[in-house]
């Protein structure tokens, strides 16, 4: 069963419990404002709620997830994801964190691709080298629209957002939604979804920076024990570009097929793919078929808290970023500062310049066609040891 709110409700739709057949299901969305840019828009939150201590809030600035919160083993709550405490924040940082990132998440070298025997240049937001996130006014910095409001078994809340024609150089119309989704299994699913009215291409993922510890720890993230199932990455060049070869990670510290201390071995200065990126900063390709039913990219685990997140996707690629370029210059959402490390990023997507790869998996979409990425973070508690 499902509640639909109108889009015209209060500020505060409050927090829903219903019951059906005798049975109380969880149905909390509060909805509240966020604040306002300087443009004088206004950006609104929504707290999705189940029944055990775990939480999303969402906001319309970047259909972004500002705030997961999830128990450990003892009971004892954590936001696990870093953020802003107010729209203003996210407006003046450019960290993309928690931020849904488009129309191409990851970089696209030089800025530039072509498709069907046209070139297409982007702006080189990346140290003027590379197309980065979808440009300087990418979907990041949009005010998403808000479509719809569900409650019931499964809270949700869609967005959308309509990119024109030419919009940061891209070709096409592209039409957009995002629906965040938690159930009372503890997982929070994010469904993209675009159309276009032209051929294009479309990479779109969250840019969730986890720390399983909670965030802002004194500790760190580093500390975090990752898995990411994939025989092969994708080494990269200075500009952090692809190279176009899937490396194996036997035998370097790129193996994460077994579970491993994140900053185990990121200062290892005798593998140069570490060196050009300050740390990990690459795409692993996911072992098993994609397209279809969602599979594990990736388990990141805190060993003191007991906190497990779980990284579902249907793509083929995972974006590990180990939080490399936070330099201590921003304070978050609980008054701590971040610094180099403190968060780590799992980014389902499709392969960083697959436009300009051939033989990466394609990013193109056509008319009539539908891109369809469905992710999800699973929250688990690992027993004590």
């Amino acid at each position: 069963m499902a509640i639909r709110h109108a889009l015209a409700a209060p500020a505060l739709l409050g927090a829903l419990l219903i019951t059906v057949s005798g049975q109380a299901l969880a149905a909390d969305v509060a909805r509240a404002s966020f604040g306002q840019l300087s443009t004088g828009e206004t950006v609104e939150a929504f707290t999705l709620t189940n029944n055990n201590g775990v939480s999303a809030r969402v906001i319309t600035l970047g259909a972004t997830l500002q705030s997961l919160v999830a128990p450990d083993r003892n009971g004892k709550s954590a936001d696990i994801v870093l953020g802003y405490a107010t729209a203003a924040d996210y407006e003046k940082y450019a960290n993309y964190f928690g931020v849904s990132v488009g129309r191409y998440a990851n970089r696209i070298g030089k800025g530039r691709f072509t498709l069907d025997g046209k070139t297409y240049q982007l702006a080189l937001n990346d140290n003027g080298v590379a197309a980065l996130h979808g440009g300087k006014q990418g979907f990041d910095k949009k005010v998403w629209k808000v479509l719809e409001v569900k409650s019931g078994p499964v809270a949700s809340v869609t967005l959308g957002y309509t990119s024109p024609d030419g919009e940061e150089g891209y070709p096409g119309t592209l039409t957009v939604t995002a629906t965040y989704a938690l159930d009372e299994n503890n997982q929070l699913t994010i469904d993209y979804r675009a159309k276009t009215d032209k051929p294009t291409v479309v990479n779109l993922t969250n840019h969730a920076l986890f720390n399983m510890a909670g965030e802002g720890a004194p500790e760190g993230a580093m500390g975090n024990v990752l898995t990411i199932p994939a025989d092969h990455y994708t080494p990269v060049d200075a500009e952090l570009i692809p190279t176009g070869e899937l490396k194996p990670v036997e035998g370097t510290p790129f193996d994460f097929r077994k579970p491993r201390v994140v900053g185990q071995d990121i200062r290892d200065g005798s593998d140069p793919q570490l060196v050009i990126g300050r740390g990990y900063d690459h795409n692993f390709v996911l072992n098993g078929k994609t397209g279809g039913q969602m599979q594990l990219a990736a388990r990141l685990e805190d060993p003191v808290s007991g906190r497990v997140l779980e990284v579902l996707t249907n793509q083929p690629g995972v974006q590990f970023y180990a939080g490399n370029f936070i330099d201590g210059t921003t304070v978050g959402k609980s008054g701590k500062m971040y610094r180099q490390g403190d968060g780590i990023a799992l980014e389902p997507q499709v392969f960083p310049d697959s436009p300009n790869k051939p033989h990466f998996p394609s990013a193109r979409l056509d008319p009539g066609k539908e891109y369809h990425h469905q992710m999800a973070f699973r929250l688990t508690i690992a027993p004590a040891q």
